[in-house]
């Protein structure tokens, strides 16, 4: 409900009455505050002639403009919505199967919107003020939170929650929403079990972290894994032996900043069996290269590309941020270090499918040299759905891991 003039000032005026009436010298708990808001919002049924459901929905907006997220509270309790996208005053926008709709409502004030973002990040241990306009965070239910304030942000505060399921994805519901097939998840099956190096690539929302989540199930529970995030997202719960290392930025609490770099560099004095890397994006993937051709065999990490031919490209490019090196070395350290490229997009009808499994094979005169393995091949739509094929077109060339480990080559 988006409340008119009138109504918005009967809203302020109870919620001021609360507040006033609250002891802030102390705890208050919720039940204290619910006791409040049935007394006011009684007084002021009687008065106006309120009817009741009119009156159960000024309840529910107080507590949660009290004690909750505001207007974002239910959408925060809906577990079909996926990501959330405040555009200051302009309204708020929700993702539900993959498709973007407007929320029929708005927050009351850009004041209120601030009060909410403070109220986010102070939870998360993080600042942002005028001085430091953005911050990543994570919320205490695992969603992912960034934040963007004028006057970086042109229309008023920005707020986007990406929300992850509760339960982790698996690769029995990846292969029941036909995202991949049998054959190739039990190739993937094989190629993590034997230490294969690999590397989720594709755009933005293409699913890179769901399906290295999936993908973590295979990685043997006797192992060691060393887990790197920006924030932390992924839900690795099949290997007992495992830490976890997130980023942090500078200025909380006059603290130094800690980048993906220094978590890569950390690990390796950490005795890992495998390091994966929530999402390479920068100059660390030097540092992840270097890790690839060390020993490290096994690692995930994803990538943001938009083919696979391009990842190699976007790598080179985020070596280079780094540091000055030669092509040819950046390019000999991808093909010895990354074994396998699965390239993942998300389809006209919004679903999000694997489009290719690629083997990197090594160097063909001064470029990086692909076999093609798995391919997906659109037959046509069904019922509004992409319908197509996800082919096996090649045979692994690198069968030595496969020998070593005793798994059967894929």
């Amino acid at each position: 409900m988006e409340y008119e003039q009138e109504e918005a000032e009967v809203f302020g005026s109870l919620k001021g009455q609360i507040l006033e009436r609250i002891d802030l010298s102390r705890e208050v708990p919720d039940e204290e505050i619910q006791d409040l808001i049935d007394e006011v919002v009684l007084a002021c049924g009687k008065e106006r002639h309120l009817p009741l459901d009119e009156r159960c929905r000024l309840k529910k907006d107080l507590f949660q403009a009290l004690r909750r997220m505001d207007v974002l509270q239910d959408l925060l309790e809906e577990p079909d919505v996926t990501e959330i996208m405040v555009n200051g005053m302009d309204g708020i926008f929700v993702e539900r199967d993959g498709k973007i709709s407007r929320y029929d409502r708005n927050f009351r004030s850009e004041d209120r919107i601030l009060d909410i973002i403070q109220q986010m990040t102070a939870a998360c241990n993080r600042t942002v003020n005028e001085s430091q306009p953005i911050v990543d965070a994570r919320l205490a239910n695992g969603d992912r939170l960034h934040v963007v304030l004028p006057p970086v942000a042109v229309n008023g505060p920005i707020i986007t929650i990406r929300r992850f399921p509760k339960e982790p994805m698996t690769m029995k519901r990846l292969l029941d929403l036909e995202s991949i097939s049998k054959e190739e998840s039990s190739f993937l099956k094989r190629a993590v079990q034997a230490g294969y190096s690999i590397l989720v690539a594709g755009g933005t929302g293409s699913g890179k972290t769901t399906f290295l989540n999936a993908l973590s199930e295979f990685i043997p529970a006797d192992e060691r894994v060393i887990v790197i995030e920006d924030t932390a997202e992924l839900q690795i719960r099949s290997v007992e032996n495992l830490v976890r290392l997130e980023t942090r930025a500078a200025g909380v609490e006059d603290s130094k900043e800690i980048t993906i770099r220094d978590l890569i560099r950390a690990s390796l004095r950490m005795r890992p069996s495998r390091i994966i890397v929530g999402e390479v994006r920068g100059a660390e993937a030097f540092e992840l290269l270097t890790c690839l051709n060390t020993g490290h065999d096994g690692s995930i990490c994803t990538c943001h590309a938009n083919s696979t031919r391009d990842t190699v490209s976007r790598l080179e490019t985020m070596v280079l941020m780094g540091m000055e090196l030669p092509l040819q070395a950046i390019r000999r350290q991808i093909a010895s270090g990354i074994d396998l490229i699965v390239y993942l997009g998300r389809l006209r009808d919004k679903s999000r499918r694997l489009l290719e499994i690629t083997e990197v094979t090594g160097m063909e005169g001064e470029q990086v040299a692909f076999n093609p393995l798995f391919s997906f091949r659109e037959t046509g739509e069904n019922s509004g759905r992409v319908a197509g094929v996800q082919e096996r077109i090649g045979e692994m060339k690198n069968i030595e891991k496969f020998l070593r480990a005793g798994v059967e080559a894929g």
